[in-house]
């Protein structure tokens, strides 16, 4: 019962935490000191009057900027996000185009780090002091420090111009077309289409940029599950599991582990987020067509609505994944459900 109370306040709290980021991202959006209309109508008619009164009445860009959120808010409550500046289509439909691409490239990347950071962080710990426990804190070292679009510049350099292992940056190759859309992904719409090849040619595109976008996220999940796991295997119940005489690996699995990865799990939900607001470089680099390629081409051209779109959609997701990893607290810690 409390948990569902607490479930329902968490629920009932969202629209309040969207309102807050929409506000946010207007005010920091505006406050850059430059004028979108020059970057769109060119700087030749920037110097015509009438030519750019018409343009900021024509985007409301001529209102008190206090209407122009209120319009905003309102628009935005009817389901509406307004229409991009620099491509004249909805912000909707922009997002909708560009997400499933993120997702794809977020979902795989933080599946590659949970299946190296996880068993590495808990290896590192089990043998603690030893090679594997060396190599878990040179790669959590390396992660966490190396620079995503440095590291990304590297991997294109080494395997696709040096070596030929990756195809060249983008989702697929030039003369392979798109698979019809289902969910949006690439590999996945492949496979439910039955097209082989175009399915594999998606996947090759798609390792590279994973690893590179997850290489943050192994570290500082091997970081933090060995650490975890070293506080916990000291703990008295996993001391009085061995002198049970349990055998060693059941003491590391149902009792270690799990109790070691209630933390992890918080990370791991962040990490998700980071790769779905933060593939901005990765997206760059890799000429990947996402997210966060759309939000540095709107950033770039000062075009409001897609900004406030793309704050919109990353703030939504941001509260969504932090409300399901409450969610699987309770699920895998008891003392949630009970307190």
């Amino acid at each position: 019962m409390r948990l569902a109370a607490y479930l329902a306040r968490r629920v009932l709290l969202l629209p309040l935490l969207l309102a807050g980021v929409s506000l946010l991202s207007f005010v920091l959006s505006h406050l850059v000191p430059a004028d979108p209309t020059a970057a769109f109508i060119g700087p030749r008619a920037a110097g015509d009057p009438e030519i750019v009164a018409a343009f900021k009445h024509e985007w409301g860009l001529d209102r008190p900027l206090p209407q122009q959120y209120a319009i905003y808010l309102w628009k935005l409550a009817h389901g509406d996000m307004g229409m991009s500046i620099a491509t004249r289509r909805p912000v909707e439909v922009d997002l909708r185009e560009r997400f499933p691409a993120t997702v794809e490239l977020a979902v795989t990347a933080m599946a590659i780090a949970v299946a190296v950071g996880l068993p590495l962080g808990i290896l590192a710990a089990v043998h603690r002091r030893g090679p594997v426990d060396e190599a878990a804190r040179i790669v959590s070292l390396l992660g966490v420090s190396m620079p995503v679009f440095w590291l990304g510049l590297v991997a294109i350099i080494v395997f696709y111009a040096q070596l030929g292992w990756a195809p060249a940056p983008g989702r697929l190759a030039g003369d392979v077309s798109s698979p019809r859309p289902i969910t949006g992904l690439f590999v996945t719409d492949a496979l439910l289409r039955g097209d082989l090849p175009t399915a594999l040619d998606a996947l090759k595109h798609l390792v590279l940029p994973a690893l590179v976008l997850s290489f943050y996220s192994i570290g500082s999940i091997t970081r933090l599950m060995r650490a975890t796991m070293l506080d916990v295997l000291n703990e008295d119940y996993v001391r009085t599991a061995r002198a049970k005489g349990l055998p060693r690996p059941a003491v590391i699995v149902r009792h270690a582990v799990r109790n070691a990865f209630i933390p992890v799990l918080t990370l791991m939900g962040l990490n998700f987020g980071n790769l779905l607001a933060g593939a901005v470089v990765t997206e760059t680099v890799f000429s990947w067509p996402g997210l966060g390629q759309y939000a540095f081409q709107a950033a770039s051209s000062l075009d409001f609505p897609a900004i406030m779109g793309v704050g919109m959609l990353i703030a939504a997701t941001y509260l969504t994944i932090s409300l399901l990893v409450d969610l699987t607290y309770a699920a895998i810690d008891p003392r949630v459900r009970v307190g």
